[in-house]
C-alpha cells in the first residue's frame, strides 16, 4: 500500500504541474454562427444563398448622442471626421453615415448632388432635418426619430474572429474618445463577441473563487481538522485543475456556458469527497485498522461512486445528441470532467485517506448527533406516514404536469445578455431608438422568363416591401427596388412622394440604362451577378423568437394569398431566422436526450442491482425533480432556450446519484441477512447524513451562480439548486415508501 500511494501521489503531482502549464492555453470563443442548428436544410440553404450576396452580420452600428439635437454644426464636423476615420479602423471595409450621403439632383444641364446635410450652412438645418425626418431610408437607420443621435454604419470583413474582434473594438474605443461626444453606443457580432468572450473569462474566475471559498466553509464545518479539510479541498482543487489542464491541452474552447465547468467540477468532486471521506471515518470509528478502512472503502462506496459517476456522465453525454454546438461541447466536456473527478478522488483521495486517523481528519462532536437525530426523524417519519407521501406526490406530479404545458419558448436575444454591462445597455438602446439587430432577410427568386429586377418582379417586390413597412416591429427595409425608386425621386424634384417605382414600364426601361452604369459593389449586395436572386433586408425588433415566428408565419400566409408566383417567389431567411428554429430542436433534443438518459441509466442500474424492481424504483423519485423544474419554468414563465435546457441532463445526472448511494447500502444490508427495516434504518443513518450534506453542498454550490452576470447562468443554478433538494426528499421519503411496498421479503 505504501508504493501504491506514493505512486499515486507522484504521478498526480506531474499531472498537476503538467495541467496548470497548459491552463494558460485555454482558449474562449463565441460566434452567433456556433447556435446554428448542424444539418438544418435552412441553415444549408442561407449559406448557400449569401455566396451569391455576402452575410447579414458583417456589420457594426455607432450611434453617437446629442440630447439637445444633433443639428449643431461643431457636432457635425466632429461626427462626419470620425466617420471619416472610422474607414481607417482594421477590418472595417466600408463606412457610412448621413454626412456622407448626398442626393441626386437633375439639372438641365446634368445630374449633381445636393448633400443631405449641409454641414458649413447652419441656415439650412431646419430644412435638412424636415427632409432626412421624412426620409423612410434613414430613419431608424441612420439618425433617430428624436434627431438626437446619428449612427455610422460600419461594414466589417465577413469572418471577423475573436482576435480581429478585439482589435477592431479596441481601435474604435480609442478613436471614439478622441472627441468630445456626449454618449456612444456600439450593435455589432464583433462587438458581441468581444463582449460576450470577456464575460466568459470573468464568470470562470468569479464562479471558480466563489465555489472555492463556499467548499472551504463546507469542509471547515464537517471536519474542523487541518489534515481532514486539506485533503478533500485539496482532491477537490485537483480535479478542476485537472480538467481545465485537459481542456487546455486538447484546445477544446470554453463558450458561453464555461461558467458551469469550475461549478460542476467542484461540486461533483465534493459530492464524491464526502462519500469516500465519511465512509472511511465510519469504518475507522468501528475500529477496524486504516488499511482495513480503506480497502472496504474502495470496495462499497468506491463501486457506488464509479456508478454514480458514469450516470452524472451519461446525463451530459445525452447533451452531446443537440445539435447546438455549445450545447453538444457542454455535454461532452462536462462529462469527462465527472470522471476526472471519479479519477481523482478514488487514487488520489484514497491514497492520502489511508495515511490518516479518525481524529487526523475530523473533530467529533455535537454535529455527529445533530445528523443522527435528523436521520431518525426522517425515517420514522417515511414509515408513519407513507399513504400521506403517497398521495403528496401524486398532487405534486399534477402541480408539476399543469407547469410543463404553460412552458414557452420566446427566446429573446436580450435576455441572454450580461446585466449591468454596457454591451446590455447599448443593445436596449438601439431596440428602444433604431431597428434593433435581429436581421430579417427574404431571399428573392425570379421564375422562368424573368431577372430579378425585371419591371414586374420588382413591382412584386415592392408590395410586400409595403406590406413589411405597415408591420411596427419591422425596420430598415432595403432591396434593389430603392435604386429606381431614388432615380423616380430624383426625377421628381427630390419630392417625398416621388420615392417610389416608375408608375410606367417605359419609365422603368429609361431608369434601368442608368441602373446598369451603375458600379457593381453598389448593387451585388441585393442583386445576383446572374439576375435570377435578390434579397429584401430587413431588422425586427428583439420581440423574442416565439412572437418572430407568428410574424413570419403570418408575412408567409400574406405572400401567398397576394403575391404572383408565377413572377416571383419569397423564402424567409437569414441568421436571425436560423437561430430562432434552436427553439424547435431544443424541444426535440431535450426529449430525447432525456429518455436516452434514463434508459442508460436504467441499464447501468440493472447492472449494479439485477433486480428490475429496484431499477424502476429508483426511476421514479428521478424523474420527479426534472418535472419540478419544467413546472417552475413554465409558472415563472422563463423561456425555454438552448442554455436553460441543459438544466435538465444537469438534474438528472446529478439528482440519480443519491439513488443509487442509497440503494447500494440498502442492497449492501439486505446481502447480510438484515431485514427490510432493518436494512432501511442502517441505510438512513449511514448513508442518508452523505447525501444530506453532499446535498447541502450542491444546493448552495449552484447558487454560486447567483453572481453571475449572465441570466441564463443564474436561471440555471437557481433551479438546479432547487430541484436538487427537492431530488432528496424523494430519496429520503418516497423511495423507502416504494421499497416497502413493492420490494417484499
Amino acid at each position: 500500500m505504501r508504493k501504491l500511494r506514493v505512486l499515486s501521489i507522484v504521478i498526480f503531482t506531474i499531472l498537476s504541474l503538467i495541467s496548470l502549464f497548459y491552463v494558460y492555453q485555454l482558449k474562449f470563443a463565441f460566434s452567433l454562427d456556433q447556435f446554428f442548428p448542424e444539418g438544418d436544410k435552412e441553415l444549408e440553404f442561407f449559406q448557400e444563398f449569401i455566396k451569391d450576396f455576402e452575410t447579414d452580420i458583417n456589420f457594426l452600428l455607432i450611434a453617437v448622442e446629442r440630447k439637445e439635437g444633433v443639428f449643431e454644426q461643431s457636432f457635425l464636423e466632429s461626427f462626419h471626421d470620425f466617420t471619416l476615420k472610422t474607414r481607417q479602423v482594421p477590418y472595417i471595409k466600408e463606412a457610412q453615415s448621413l454626412t456622407m450621403i448626398s442626393y441626386p439632383l437633375k439639372t438641365p444641364f446634368a445630374i449633381t448632388t445636393v448633400p443631405a446635410i449641409h454641414i458649413d450652412q447652419p441656415e439650412k438645418y431646419e430644412k435638412d432635418k424636415q427632409r432626412i425626418l421624412s426620409d423612410e431610408r434613414f430613419v431608424n437607420t441612420l439618425i433617430n426619430e428624436d434627431a438626437t443621435a446619428l449612427v455610422v454604419a460600419l461594414k466589417t470583413e465577413d469572418e471577423v474572429m475573436l482576435e480581429e474582434s478585439d482589435v477592431l473594438i479596441t481601435a474604435m474605443d480609442s478613436l471614439v474618445k478622441q472627441y468630445q461626444f456626449e454618449d456612444y453606443h456600439y450593435l455589432g457580432p464583433s462587438y458581441f463577441q468581444k463582449e460576450m468572450v470577456d464575460m466568459q473569462m470573468r464568470e470562470v474566475i468569479v464562479s471558480s473563487i466563489v465555489s472555492g471559498i463556499l467548499v472551504f466553509i463546507v469542509m471547515f464545518w464537517l471536519f474542523r481538522r487541518p489534515w481532514g479539510i486539506a485533503i478533500s479541498l485539496s482532491s477537490i482543487g485537483l480535479g478542476l485543475l485537472l480538467f481545465m489542464g485537459f481542456m487546455g491541452l486538447t484546445g477544446l474552447e470554453l463558450n458561453v456556458m464555461a461558467a458551469l465547468y469550475p461549478v460542476l467540477m467542484i461540486i461533483v468532486g465534493t459530492s464524491d469527497v464526502i462519500h469516500i471521506m465519511s465512509k472511511y471515518i465510519d469504518e475507522l470509528r468501528k475500529g477496524k485498522s486504516r488499511k482495513e478502512s480503506i480497502i472496504i472503502t474502495i470496495k462499497e462506496i468506491g463501486l457506488a461512486t464509479l456508478l454514480t459517476s458514469l450516470t452524472t456522465a451519461v446525463g451530459f453525454a445525452t447533451l452531446m445528441t443537440s445539435r447546438i454546438s455549445p450545447i453538444k461541447d457542454f455535454g461532452m466536456n462536462a462529462a469527462i470532467g465527472v470522471i476526472i473527478a471519479y479519477i481523482t478522488v478514488i487514487f488520489f483521495t484514497t491514497a492520502l485517506l489511508s495515511m490518516m486517523s479518525t481524529e487526523q481528519l475530523i473533530k467529533l462532536g455535537k454535529g455527529q448527533k445533530f445528523w443522527e437525530q435528523l436521520m431518525q426523524k426522517m425515517y420514522d417519519y417515511s414509515k408513519r406516514k407513507a399513504r400521506a407521501i403517497a398521495i403528496g406526490s401524486i398532487l405534486f406530479l399534477a402541480f408539476c404536469l399543469y407547469g410543463i404545458s404553460i412552458i414557452t419558448t420566446n427566446y429573446r436575444i436580450e435576455s441572454n445578455l450580461p446585466r449591468g454591462k454596457k454591451i446590455s445597455r447599448d443593445f436596449m438602446y438601439f431596440e428602444e431608438a433604431f431597428a434593433g439587430f435581429r436581421p430579417m432577410e427574404y431571399a428573392v427568386f425570379a421564375q422562368e422568363g424573368y431577372d430579378a429586377d425585371n419591371y414586374k418582379v420588382l413591382r412584386e417586390i415592392d408590395k410586400l416591401e409595403q406590406h413589411l413597412s405597415q408591420i411596427p416591429p419591422i425596420r430598415s427595409i432595403t432591396s434593389i427596388t430603392a435604386i429606381y425608386k431614388s432615380i423616380n425621386q430624383m426625377n421628381g424634384r427630390n419630392k417625398k412622394e416621388a420615392y417610389k417605382l416608375p408608375e410606367t414600364e417605359a419609365k422603368y426601361r429609361r431608369y434601368k440604362k442608368m441602373v446598369d452604369k451603375v458600379p457593381d459593389n453598389n448593387t451585388n449586395i441585393l442583386l445576383s451577378k446572374d439576375k435570377k436572386k435578390a434579397r429584401i433586408t430587413s431588422r425586427v425588433l428583439d420581440l423574442g423568437a416565439d412572437k418572430v415566428q407568428d410574424l413570419s408565419a403570418n408575412i408567409n400566409q400574406w405572400i401567398s394569398e397576394n403575391i404572383d408566383s408565377t413572377v416571383v417567389e419569397f423564402r424567409e431567411t437569414g441568421t436571425s431566422f436560423i437561430l430562432d428554429k434552436n427553439a424547435e430542436y431544443v424541444r426535440r433534443n431535450l426529449l430525447e436526450g432525456l429518455a436516452l438518459a434514463i434508459l442508460i441509466v436504467a441499464i447501468l442500474m440493472s447492472l449494479l442491482f439485477r433486480n428490475i424492481k429496484m431499477v424502476l424504483i429508483s426511476m421514479v423519485p428521478n424523474i420527479l425533480p426534472l418535472l419540478l423544474a419544467g413546472a417552475i419554468l413554465g409558472y415563472l414563465g422563463i423561456e425555454l432556450e438552448a442554455g436553460i435546457a441543459i438544466i435538465f441532463a444537469v438534474i438528472f445526472g446529478i439528482a440519480v446519484d443519491d439513488s443509487i448511494h442509497f440503494l447500494s447500502k440498502y442492497k449492501l444490508s439486505r446481502q447480510k441477512g438484515m431485514d427490510i427495516e432493518s436494512a432501511l434504518h442502517v441505510t438512513f443513518m449511514e448513508t442518508g447524513k452523505a447525501i444530506c450534506l453532499t446535498t447541502v453542498i450542491l444546493f448552495f454550490g449552484f447558487l454560486v451562480m447567483l453572481f453571475s452576470i449572465h441570466p441564463p447562468s443564474v436561471t440555471v443554478g437557481v433551479l438546479i439548486s432547487v430541484t436538487l433538494l427537492s431530488a432528496v426528499l424523494a430519496d429520503l421519503l418516497l423511495l423507502p415508501v416504494l421499497i416497502r411496498n413493492f420490494l417484499k421479503d
